[in-house]
């Protein structure tokens, strides 16, 4: 077993870790804030556990990062780590979701994905689509040559798709936000009744997966770019051997 697979092995394996722990925390706020069945209706939460939350959110990415980080031993490698990380934390979050409290029923049902900057909303279906993405692109980065450089091009394509993907999962608050005019009292939001009333009912309909489609489009011309690169490069080799030396 070379040193990659060792590291890909104990990055996998803390990363299930992280996702039961996430998870356990997440059953104790559904039993405080959503003693009956769960919505993602927002809850009136205190401030300052509010406040924790997020700061326990932005702590878990820093967690994965912090891998990327120490397995890799450049740029490429660290950012490969980090999301096969936080890809492989984010399916067992569910996994681990469903072992302790059975949920959620379907893979088409709704949460909360994230606090920061706003809420985040999306069926379980496609933050699980992301993570399988993410984890195709990192096998893809570790697989390439230490001298690889992610291209303009490949970082074009996978910062455009995040971005169309992002806007799927805030377009519904963020449309509260706008549509009544909160924006100006976004740093005491939780204060505003307004945004209360609005938020603690607030069911989504519907999902824009052509949006999303487009974005998860978009990362993998990206992740295919990374693949041909190599391809490209092997076949140079290969050609290279014909050259007569001189």
């Amino acid at each position: 077993m070379n040193t990659t697979t060792k590291t890909v092995i104990g990055v996998i394996i803390f990363s299930i870790a992280m996702a039961a722990l996430e998870s356990a925390v997440v059953v104790y706020l559904r039993a405080l804030y959503y003693p009956g069945e769960f919505t993602v209706a927002l809850r009136l939460i205190e401030e300052k556990i509010l406040l924790v939350e997020i700061a326990r959110e932005a702590a878990t990415v820093i967690m994965l990062g912090a891998i990327g980080y120490l397995c890799g031993r450049n740029f490429k490698d660290r950012f490969a780590y980090f999301l096969l990380s936080f890809a492989v934390w984010d399916i067992f979050y569910y996994i681990w979701l469903k072992v302790f409290i059975n949920w959620p029923a379907t893979i088409m049902d709704w949460d909360i994905l994230f606090l920061i900057p706003i809420t985040w909303l999306g069926p379980v279906l496609a933050p699980v689509i992301c993570s399988v993405s993410m984890i195709v692109l990192s096998y893809m980065l570790i697989t390439r040559s230490s001298q690889y450089v992610i291209s303009k091009q490949v970082w074009s394509f996978l910062l455009l798709g995040c971005a169309l993907i992002l806007y799927t999962f805030i377009k519904d608050y963020s449309a509260i936000l706008i549509d009544n005019n909160l924006l100006s009292d976004y740093a005491n939001i939780m204060q505003n009744e307004t945004f209360v009333r609005i938020a603690s009912s607030y069911i989504p309909t519907s999902f824009n997966w052509a949006i999303f489609i487009c974005g998860e489009g978009l990362i993998l011309i990206g992740t295919f770019f990374v693949y041909r690169s190599e391809q490209d490069h092997s076949v140079v080799n290969e050609m290279l051997k014909f050259i007569p030396k001189t």
